[in-house]
């Protein structure tokens, strides 16, 4: 017989189901199960006396063990899971539990330790839930838009952008890195015609930092644009693809997400507002008495970050704020600059963190390669600048994590939103 999910399972028919044992009682002549799958959970009740063959099975089971059911599903007023449960006819222990080594308010540490017990949370299986259809929205979405989806290569023969922060690997008899970005391949996309490109993949920075939303890999989720007019071609898309991924969070998991996290999903509204950064710096000291010294003007600064979800709410009644003007000494040297040098960019901040940086490229030659000159790169991106000897489009792109979209959705630490952790100090399991 096939396996029916507990979803799927309805009263008059007699059907399969396996998952874990959640709840257990083992009285003198009844027994009954919580079964629980991906999907659901169902009460199984076995009245012993009419089934004496299983009493070996039933003295086997643990919390937590996993056991195969076959049997009659009833209509049942007095059961609170659903009014409905299986009377089964076979019941088969598939394996046993031990007692697990962690409860639900274990310290976050132990809890990556024993990952896979963590997981099987209903909480847990939400959010994951949850961001299979993140991902889903924002592919479905620039497919309609006619992008292509590439995969970029992450074992790179030199340093992605800068040099720094990354994962140097042996190569046969060379050296190789893990790439901390897709960015050059999604601009030799552009160079290749394909016009419209995003990716979702591995992304190694070998920074050693502890906050509660940095890894040192995580999932990155980028695209490229092909004839942009500017980089508020940019920020439009970026603020529909996101408008449309939260509403249809809402509208599928919206219920549940209030009522194991006590979180309502937000639709923001379009636009996102807009403001320059040295604009922001203003309004955070005539809000909130915050001053930067002169020479951190050019950059947005943690605090800054921190305190832009105070601001957005408060000026513009919005969880997203973009950021613009920043200057060019903090920005990518592939970022093109306006007459005054400022480079033609932004970044995306959401209640506070900043999930996004996106620009329009520099795609004429002569002036990237001065530009990669400036910051002493140029000869570690020679290849990369060979993309555009031949002609490149005007184009630009963004790119965000996967990983601290489901943390803002939840309002957890990078932690306890992804499948595996990786930090400094985390390499299993």
């Amino acid at each position: 017989m096939e396996r029916t999910l507990i979803k799927n399972v309805k009263p008059g028919t007699v059907c399969k189901i396996q998952g874990f044992v959640e709840n257990f009682r083992n009285k003198r002549t009844m027994a009954f199960l919580v079964l629980r799958d991906l999907t659901g959970k169902m009460q199984v009740t076995i009245a012993k006396e009419e089934h004496p063959e299983m009493a070996e099975e039933l003295d086997k089971i643990t919390l937590e063990s996993v056991v195969t059911v076959v049997g009659e599903v009833v209509a049942n007023e007095y059961v609170k899971l659903n009014g409905i449960e299986v009377l089964p006819n076979e019941l088969k222990v598939e394996s046993v539990a031990e007692a697990l080594p962690i409860q639900d308010d274990a310290a976050i540490d132990l809890k990556m330790d024993y990952r896979w017990l963590d997981l099987r949370s209903e909480k847990n299986q939400l959010m994951f839930k949850v961001q299979t259809l993140a991902m889903q929205s924002l592919r479905n979405f620039l497919i309609e838009k006619d992008f292509l989806e590439i995969h970029s290569p992450k074992l790179i023969s030199t340093a992605s952008e800068s040099g720094s922060d990354v994962f140097e690997v042996k190569y046969f008899d060379t050296k190789a890195y893990l790439a901390q970005s897709p960015q050059f391949y999604k601009q030799m996309a552009m160079a290749s015609g394909f016009e419209r490109i995003f990716e979702c993949g591995p992304v190694f920075r070998a920074e050693k930092s502890h906050t509660n939303k940095h890894a040192t890999e995580f999932t990155g989720f980028d695209l490229e644009v092909s004839y942009i007019n500017s980089y508020k071609d940019l920020m439009d898309l970026e603020a529909e693809m996101l408008t449309y991924m939260l509403k249809n969070i809402k509208d599928k998991y919206g219920d549940e997400i209030l009522r194991l996290y006590d979180k309502e999903i937000v639709v923001p509204t379009l636009p996102f507002p807009t403001i320059k950064l040295a604009d922001l710096y203003e309004e955070l000291k005539t809000r909130y008495g915050y001053e930067i010294p002169a020479e951190e003007m050019g950059d947005l600064t943690t605090d800054a970050e921190r305190l832009c979800k105070k601001f957005a709410q408060e000026k513009y009644g919005h969880q997203f704020l973009f950021v613009t003007d920043y200057s060019a000494e903090k920005r990518a040297f592939y970022h093109m600059r306006d007459e005054a040098g400022v480079p033609l960019g932004y970044d995306l901040i959401w209640n506070g963190v900043e999930i996004t940086t996106g620009a329009q490229r520099e795609h004429r030659y002569e002036k990237l390669k001065a530009q990669a000159q400036e910051k002493g790169l140029d000869r570690d991106v020679k290849h990369y600048l060979e993309f555009f000897k031949y002609g490149c489009p005007p184009h630009g792109g963004f790119g965000v994590g996967l990983d601290r979209l489901t943390m803002m959705i939840f309002d957890l630490s990078i932690k306890e939103v992804m499948f595996l952790f990786r930090g400094p100090n985390r390499l299993n399991p």
